[in-house]
């Protein structure tokens, strides 16, 4: 295997990936791995480019360029980016000619759309045997729903998920890139699982991963109450099935709120003395755990009456003096200025050409031999044509003029 990227300090370093997923739960994946040191080439093409590319919320004016869009720029970093039309044969021969360099290839694709491309893992295979595919769609590649199209509020309505977040008076809620980050992550580890296996068998594999199936394992707790004694969960807004009180309380100011837990009774003590251990608070009904489950109603507004009299961040500070587990509920702006996520260098500064310098998530993990970072901005479309086709695959610069006149840069 060619090694790339910094051998030794990049855990991926030698692993390249092309990447043919759009949107954003394939993306997800391949840019987790790419903060990891791997090398991903991102296959689009200008008739029908990532939707993210134009379809979020733009941060310029220019709301038809494809470049500046967060939900790209952020989803995408560190990867090379081709413009290939791959309803063109000689698009499909460029594909197969790389193949053989790399040691992953990710679609998110209906199923079906790399068979019949002439790209399916049964050829791919063919050409290196121990390649690593993955397909992520909705529901897989076989059974009744895998032609179904689909994307984040269906991974979450189908998985469970929705049915289980919300209040109890309300309707499922619905999620969305949060569903698309959990499909991501899933693919992500299942991949490093997948070189593992082949760096002790020299085995490649083809992972066909259904979104709905890797959502419902957030959920396994529920399923396992249904299998076992058939009890179907539904929503219970913050509640606690063993913990109260637990949920949260408004504070002063304009949709200001706080999340309070209390697991322990010397937490509960810590919360009585940081209310100023009111009367009600030695009452009977309050008197242990269960007696305060059974009165969460009563005692959640005990609660809230206090934590109205306070901001959520004077009543933080004063919970957390107190042993109480409570922090706010933050909005993006106050996520993004957090001094405690700050300490964890929750975010990186990132150079764009168009948009110039932007705030991104920085990557989840922290390695201290082998660090994940980010590297580079996203790609333009086509930024690295030359890179992949001329310099990897050899294409003389005759030939590459000649496939743009044959349209094949699309």
């Amino acid at each position: 295997m060619l090694m790339r990227g910094n051998p030794g300090k990049d855990s991926l370093a030698g692993v390249r990936i092309l990447d043919f997923s759009w949107a954003m739960a394939g993306p997800i994946s391949t840019e987790l791995l790419s903060f990891l040191g791997a090398e991903v080439i991102k296959v689009e093409t200008g008739k029908r480019p990532d939707v993210t590319r134009f379809a979020a919320h733009p941060v310029t004016k220019r709301q038809f360029e494809f470049d500046p869009q967060p939900y790209f720029i952020g989803k995408n970093l560190n990867k090379l980016g081709t413009r290939l039309d791959l309803s063109h044969p000689k698009a499909i021969e460029l594909i197969k000619r790389l193949v053989p360099m790399c040691d992953v290839v990710v679609e998110s694709f209906r199923p079906g759309v790399m068979d019949r491309l002439g790209l399916g893992y049964e050829v791919i295979r063919t050409i290196r045997p121990d390649i690593i595919m993955l397909s992520t769609s909705t529901a897989g590649s076989k059974g009744p729903q895998s032609r179904y199209a689909g994307y984040a509020p269906l991974f979450n309505a189908y998985a469970g998920l929705g049915e289980l977040t919300g209040y109890v008076d309300g309707p499922p809620t619905e999620m969305r890139v949060t569903i698309d980050g959990a499909s991501g992550l899933f693919n992500a580890y299942a991949i490093l699982a997948a070189l593992v296996h082949r760096q002790k068998t020299g085995e490649g594999q083809y992972i066909d991963e259904a979104s709905e199936e890797a959502v419902a394992c957030l959920i396994s707790d529920s399923l396992v109450d249904y299998t076992m004694n058939g009890t179907v969960q539904s929503r219970n807004g913050n509640l606690d099935e063993i913990m109260a009180p637990h949920n949260c309380y408004p504070c002063k100011g304009t949709d200001r709120w706080i999340s309070i837990a209390v697991a322990t009774e010397a937490e509960w003590q810590g919360l009585c003395a940081a209310l100023g251990n009111p009367d009600w608070s030695r009452e009977e009904s309050f008197a242990d755990p269960y007696s305060r489950w059974k009165n969460q109603d009563r005692l959640d507004q005990m609660v809230a009456d206090w934590t109205r009299n306070h901001t959520d961040y004077e009543a933080m500070e004063i919970l957390q003096r107190a042993g109480v587990a409570a922090v706010p509920s933050f909005d993006a702006e106050e996520l993004y200025s957090d001094p405690h996520l700050a300490e964890r260098e929750f975010t990186n500064i990132v150079d764009h050409p168009t948009i110039g310098a932007w705030v991104a998530i920085a990557p989840p993990w922290k390695l201290s031999a082998t660090p994940a970072k980010i590297t580079a901005q996203a790609p333009a479309l086509g930024e690295h044509n030359e890179y992949v086709f001329g310099k990897l695959l050899n294409v003389s610069p005759g030939e590459i003029e000649q496939l743009k006149r044959d349209g094949v840069f699309q």
